[in-house]
């Protein structure tokens, strides 16, 4: 299993982190099997094109609430690393309060 479970949908309160402000959350290591996918289908082109991250942040985004992390945003980047057999994403993670 890559994921700790696949999830439908964000349940936790939306919080609110512009762009900007996930760029200010430091990066660190998460394992893929401690993630729980907020999103259950995936873009092909995102997985395969080489610069996917362009545009966008080069870590993916985890939200931390009641125990569980939530990979909100970086599906593409986390199935890349499991498909690379890495156990690790480097990701920014923002822990919520409940």
């Amino acid at each position: 299993m890559i994921f700790k479970r696949v999830g439908e949908g964000r349940p936790y309160p939306e919080h609110g982190l512009s762009p900007r402000a996930w760029a200010g959350v430091p990066p660190r290591q998460v394992r893929l099997d401690e993630l729980v996918t907020t999103k259950d289908t995936l873009q092909l082109a995102a997985l395969l094109d080489e610069d996917s991250t362009f545009y966008g942040d080069l870590f993916a985004h985890v939200v931390q609430w009641e125990g569980e992390y939530y990979l909100e945003d970086g599906l593409h980047r986390a199935l890349r690393a499991a498909l690379q057999q890495r156990l690790v994403l480097h990701a920014r993670v923002h822990r919520l309060e409940a």
